[in-house]
């Protein structure tokens, strides 16, 4: 078939595809291709190089515990390696590959086993890693590239709020990965991720930045920053590092977005800058101390940003604001606009609040306010945020010890933190070990919403609730986790 050119000219239009074809196969005569070809092995030689350099200082976690189950409305085989338990959703998947017995439906003792990844950041043997490789575990078993195997290595400190732990194998002279810079990331920036994927040690795959600043409403971590690759991670990469092609690490492999469980090629990372100061405090105090302004706000959008007498959608809004609080202390109220904070612009009130957390509490704070259409300044002395689950200290007497739990209550931070409604419940902060609860498979984090069929919502109203019920010998708790809300007979004998 023809068809006739603007010229009159007869043009075939299969002849015309061959022609391009065979035009795009001769261009390495004409020294295109091989100068392409050149440029691809230089960035193969980089890759290479970076991987080498960095794969000594990168190591092998084993971890093993002792569990009591059942685990309650957990469903599958994973139990203390399941990787999306905590958070119970089936779209953001955590990747810490291990093995662990099916589920029992009797309460009995069982050994599980996981493994993750980690690097060492001083020669004298620190380990960044993540908390959910190595947060609640009895025993931590690290192994080098070299060969080298330290069974008892120690737990340092954790960080629920950003994922971070800090480990320890002794000894010297260790290789260190270097630290990079995670702010010069940029979108399309080539990145190197290392680790032990499903037991298979020093395994590399490459990818790029996809994305900076990723927030994926703490459905991972209280503070989230991610820098999202399209790098290959899969179970047992967590806690390891990504590199840039200098072979400096720029970010702690955390989690993936997945359907099956595995690669789908989106993948999160937390920025090496932020995990190298929780560190930093770590080693030092054993804990992560945050600054603490004692506010709520949301982002201000162009629906919005009228009723404010704004130009323009930006900055967040506060809607609430802590009696006592150092933003109260500080002059903020209901309905100001945050828009600068030292100078910087405030780009979503998650920047501004991983900022604020990030300084140190009794840190002074500028904060540029818009209030009815007026940018007035406001100086603010941070506190010091208090930990979302730390545990009360509960009386001697009190009645729910006999359950062999501890309880707090639900507050706006952590209802918002669990999807959760103040108010709806109390938390458990800690399970005793062998304890009536424990058989039970209640479990940290869980939320008590009635007991004996009636609703408590504080600490005071369930220990009322207990006491009513001790001489019965049993108590009928309604206890949520995730979505599932599920009736628990617990002895209190």
């Amino acid at each position: 078939m023809t068809e006739r050119s603007a010229g009159g000219c007869c043009i075939n239009r299969g002849r015309m595809v061959s022609i391009l074809v065979l035009g795009l196969f001769c261009l390495p005569s004409l020294g295109w291709g091989q100068s392409h070809a050149q440029a691809a092995k230089e960035l193969s030689k980089a890759f290479s190089s970076a991987a080498k350099t960095a794969m000594p200082a990168v190591v092998s976690i084993k971890v093993e515990k002792t569990v009591t189950g059942p685990v309650m409305g957990s469903g599958g085989p994973e139990g203390f390696n399941d990787p999306f338990g905590q958070f119970n959703d089936d779209f953001l998947r955590r990747f810490f590959g291990g093995r662990a017995p099916q589920q029992q439906r009797s309460p009995r003792k069982y050994h599980q086993e996981g493994q993750g990844s980690g690097f060492i950041i001083s020669a004298d043997g620190y380990i960044l890693t993540n908390n959910h490789v190595v947060g609640d575990v009895d025993k931590i078993t690290v192994e080098l590239k070299d060969g080298r195997k330290f069974d008892n290595a120690k737990l340092i400190g954790t960080d629920p709020d950003s994922e971070v732990a800090l480990i320890k194998i002794e000894g010297d002279n260790f290789p260190v990965l270097p630290m990079g810079d995670s702010a010069k990331m940029e979108i399309g920036d080539w990145v190197i991720a290392i680790g032990n994927p499903f037991g298979l040690s020093e395994t590399v795959t490459v990818g790029v930045v996809s994305a900076v600043g990723r927030n994926l409403d703490q459905r991972i971590a209280r503070y989230e920053n991610f820098i999202q690759t399209d790098a290959a991670i899969n179970p047992g990469n967590s806690g390891g590092p990504l590199i840039d092609l200098d072979g400096n690490v720029i970010g702690i492999n955390t989690a993936i977005v997945s359907e099956s469980g595995g690669y789908m090629g989106i993948g999160f990372a937390i920025p090496i800058n932020m995990a190298r100061s929780i560190g930093e405090q770590l080693k030092k105090s054993g804990k992560v101390s945050r600054g603490y302004l004692g506010l709520g706000a949301q982002d201000v959008d162009a629906e919005t940003a009228g009723l404010l007498d704004l130009k323009e959608a930006t900055g967040a809004v506060v809607s609430m604001v802590e009696s006592g609080s150092p933003a109260d202390k500080a002059g903020l109220k209901v309905n100001d606009v945050l828009l600068a904070i030292d100078g910087r612009k405030i780009q979503s009130y998650d920047v501004f609040r991983n900022e604020v957390a990030m300084l140190s509490p009794g840190s002074k704070v500028r904060l540029d306010v818009s209030r009815r259409g007026k940018v007035v300044e406001l100086t603010a002395t941070l506190g010091e945020r208090p930990s979302a689950l730390a545990k009360q200290e509960p009386s001697s007497q009190a009645p729910e010890q006999t359950l062999g739990l501890e309880v707090q209550d639900l507050t706006q931070d952590l209802a918002e933190q669990l999807h959760l409604k103040a108010g709806e419940g109390v938390i458990v902060a800690a399970v005793a070990p062998d304890s009536p609860a424990a058989e039970k498979g209640i479990q940290r984090q869980d939320v008590i919403l009635s007991v004996n069929g009636r609703n408590v919502s504080s600490v005071e109203e369930f220990t009322a609730a207990v006491k009513k019920t001790l001489k019965n010998g049993k108590v009928l708790l309604l206890v949520k986790r995730g979505d599932v809300s599920q009736f628990v007979t617990v002895s209190t004998e």
